[in-house]
């Protein structure tokens, strides 16, 4: 389940990058790419946060974290490479 959970939370933080960068790059360029890509990349990180922060509880008690632990896990799914931080800082065994 470790695994698992290492796995979303990289791919959940590169999907927010991804996200961030379509909006912050590509639609500037008043090229209608990033309304073609915005769905796709919106709902595979809609999806991954879900999963991100499922999985979070479901590793709870086997991470062995307490409530604040397992407070700075979820908030960090709303910051940008805060994901990254968490999956080498709180994860641990995988």
């Amino acid at each position: 389940m470790t695994k698992l959970f290492k796995f979303t939370a990289i791919a959940e933080g590169i999907s927010y990058l991804v996200l961030f960068f379509n909006m912050l790059v590509i639609k500037p360029t008043d090229l209608d790419l990033y309304k073609v890509l915005l769905f796709p990349i919106g709902m595979a990180h809609g999806v991954l946060f879900i999963g991100y922060v499922m999985l979070a509880f479901l590793i709870y008690n086997s991470q062995k974290w307490s409530l604040k632990e397992l407070a700075i896990v979820q908030l960090a799914s709303l910051f940008p490479f805060a994901t990254f931080y968490v999956e080498k800082k709180y994860v641990k065994n995988a």
